[in-house]
């Protein structure tokens, strides 16, 4: 395969302004430059040619269409078309926006406010299932529901995801599990083999210790997966499938609010389709859970002398 089909396969499905967000983080300077003027003001593809979004740009037109096939273009042409593409989707969210503050301030309206959280949240999650690959999800899937163990690495944020993610899949039959230590996780990761998956989750990619973990299973020969944000960073060359989820700042304010949300929608995803392969084990797995927690609520309701009416239901 050549390098620019091979490129292109990587960002299949992507959009010019998520290829370049996904890209940022390993382009050189002189690219970083060229992605940072169109990320700033995404329609200058449709108005500029060649030669004069070069000088925008202060490069050369050759480096222009090498920035293009970095992106899995052919060259400036087709970048071009999926500029005019990206503009298209971007029509009614930027309709959206202008009725709403972009920033909120000390002195924004709690109306204000929770209408740009809104926003925020909408435009995150679109993104993150633009992102998503469903082949991908689907192979990362199936072998979830073949292993005899999950082994989840995620540090800081990236480490609360994947601890609900175990919890989940814990509650539907699976044995999973989530390291945020180091040590813990590398200790864990010996014991895996080929039965076995490992899951490393972070934005960057580039989150040492979560690196580590994964690089530690995959030389037991277990299947891995890099949940990340940039598809080229060192996780996600190390993993044997990626899902690719929506960079931090990608169209939203606040940023932090992207990553996030495209980290808990892919994980939500996959939890669902793991579920769905094993519909009847997932089923009587999460009735058992229930009810063992409704029973010990209702025993607990009549030590502390409350009807069985007074208590919460799962």
């Amino acid at each position: 395969m050549s390098q620019t089909n091979s490129q292109t396969a990587e960002y299949n499905g992507f959009g010019l302004s998520a290829r370049m967000e996904s890209a940022l983080l390993n382009l050189s300077p002189q690219m970083a430059r060229i992605a940072q003027t169109l990320l700033a003001n995404p329609s200058l593809p449709l108005e500029l040619s060649i030669k004069q979004l070069a000088e925008r740009a202060g490069v050369s037109p050759a480096a222009l269409t090498r920035f293009a096939q970095a992106l899995g273009y052919s060259g400036y042409p087709a970048l071009r078309v999926a500029a005019a593409a990206d503009h298209g989707r971007s029509t009614a969210h930027e309709a959206w926006e202008a009725q709403m503050p972009q920033e909120i301030g000390a002195d924004t309206a709690p109306r204000d406010l929770i209408n740009t959280l809104l926003s925020a949240q909408v435009s995150a999650l679109q993104t993150a299932a633009d992102l998503l690959d469903p082949a991908k999800l689907s192979e990362l899937a199936d072998a979830i529901c073949r292993a005899r163990q999950i082994d989840i690495y995620g540090i800081g944020g990236s480490g609360v995801s994947g601890t609900r993610m175990a919890l989940s899949l814990y509650a539907i039959g699976l044995n999973a599990r989530c390291w945020s230590e180091v040590e813990l996780g590398l200790g864990s990761a010996a014991l895996l083999d080929q039965d076995c998956v490992a899951i490393g989750i972070s934005v960057s990619g580039r989150t040492g210790d979560t690196l580590a973990m994964t690089q530690a299973a995959a030389a037991r020969g277990v299947f891995t997966a890099a949940i990340t944000s940039y598809p080229t960073s060192p996780l996600a060359r190390a993993a044997d499938t990626v899902i690719h989820t929506c960079p931090p700042g990608l169209r939203i304010r606040p940023s932090a609010l992207a990553s996030e949300q495209g980290q808990t929608f892919a994980l939500n995803a996959l939890h669902l389709m793991v579920a769905q392969r094993q519909y009847s084990r997932s089923r009587q797995a999460a009735e058992a859970t229930a009810e063992a927690v409704a029973s010990h609520r209702r025993l607990a309701a009549l030590l502390a002398g409350a009807g069985p009416d007074q208590t919460d239901h799962p």
